[in-house]
């Protein structure tokens, strides 16, 4: 099972990055696949989700309105597409694929927004 992500970067406050999430070694649209994010110095903090079928996505409300997630099952990839990007969304960001019981996480990928 491998989850590698990609795409990270240093963006400007106000622009827009796509990460992406590209899976292998499970049955991915089988799986949610989820993002979630750890600032410096704090916790993990969760931040979107669609499901199994990609009939249904969830944000936090952190980022509702901001950021979009999609899947290509064709390519087992995820996406976070992250718009109007603040630098309170600085963080590593690590994609999570999750049925119970199991749970599969990415290295992650570093995301900063600065100017």
């Amino acid at each position: 099972v491998q989850l590698v992500e990609s795409g990270g970067g240093l963006v400007q406050p106000g622009g827009s990055l796509r990460v992406s999430c590209a899976a292998s070694g499970f049955t991915f649209s089988s799986y949610y696949m989820n993002w979630v994010r750890q600032a410096p110095g704090k916790g993990l903090e969760w931040v979107s989700c669609i499901s199994s079928n990609a009939d249904s996505t969830y944000n936090a409300d952190s980022v509702k309105d901001r950021f979009t997630t999609s899947t290509d099952n064709a390519k087992n990839t995820v996406y976070l597409q992250m718009n109007s990007l603040k630098p309170e969304d600085t963080a590593v960001y690590y994609c999570i694929a999750i049925t119970t019981p199991n749970d599969y996480w990415g290295q992650g990928t570093q995301v900063t927004v600065s100017s």
